[in-house]
């Protein structure tokens, strides 16, 4: 299914939960876990469901959407931080809320990334952007991942960059990322390569063209954001 064949779903319903399929206009959290010991979650952003089907899951995070988000313990925001230090200092999290435009996010079951699309303001389509990430694990309430450091933006005239190098190469440095971890994560930044170089889904899939929903809410941030998955689908 392309990005103009996706339904638009009046209403936001519960999660489906048990390998059940979202409907569009659902709400469900697409959370990170802390790198490190992996079990703490310490990104969460409330979404509306677009589409959800074998091929693809893809999700809009609307501007003013209160999400989560990891700071240092003592209020700095992380990208402030010296890269030295960026990843060895404590943290905490807080909430905050999106204000720039809305994110589109599309995933594929079993890759190791995710691919986001970001406009300016009227709608004038930015670039993709590749977040190498652990392929996502589905439950009731959303998918749950853990971020690689290591990205790639794609511009509109099919060009592409590797982004932030230094921060995938300092949490290997202070032992957030082991050798074989990093390595399969390269790999997997080489293979999204792969797929940009042949134009390959989801980039000829006309995305940029997409608009959501009018009818669509905003979602919620629940107090219960950070819950565990009581059960994890198969």
């Amino acid at each position: 299914m392309t990005a103009t064949e996706a339904g638009t779903g009046a209403g936001a319903g519960p999660g489906a939960g048990d390998g059940a399929n979202w409907a569009p206009g659902d709400h469900i959290l697409w959370r990170y876990r802390g790198n490190g010991d992996g079990r703490q979650v310490h990104i969460c952003r409330p979404v509306t469901v677009v589409q959800d089907t074998g091929e693809l899951l893809a999700v809009w995070m609307a501007s003013g959407t209160e999400c989560v988000k990891p700071v240092l313990a003592d209020g700095t925001q992380v990208h402030a931080e010296p890269l030295a230090t960026r990843y060895t200092r404590p943290r905490t999290t807080v909430r905050s809320r999106w204000f720039g435009s809305g994110v589109l996010k599309l995933a594929r079951p079993g890759d190791p990334w995710s691919v986001w699309l970001f406009w300016d303001r009227g709608w004038v389509f930015r670039n993709w952007y590749v977040n190498l990430e652990e392929p996502r694990t589905r439950w009731a309430g959303g998918v749950d991942s853990q971020d690689h450091f290591l990205d790639i933006s794609v511009h509109p005239d099919r060009s592409w960059e590797w982004l932030d190098e230094d921060e995938f190469a300092e949490a290997q440095r202070v032992g957030l990322m082991d050798p074989a971890t990093a390595g399969r994560v390269r790999k997997a930044g080489l293979a999204a390569v792969e797929v940009i170089r042949a134009w390959g889904a989801p980039f000829r899939d006309g995305w940029e063209h997409w608009r959501p929903d009018p009818r669509w809410t905003v979602p919620v941030l629940p107090d219960d954001w950070d819950r565990t998955p009581a059960r994890t689908p198969s």
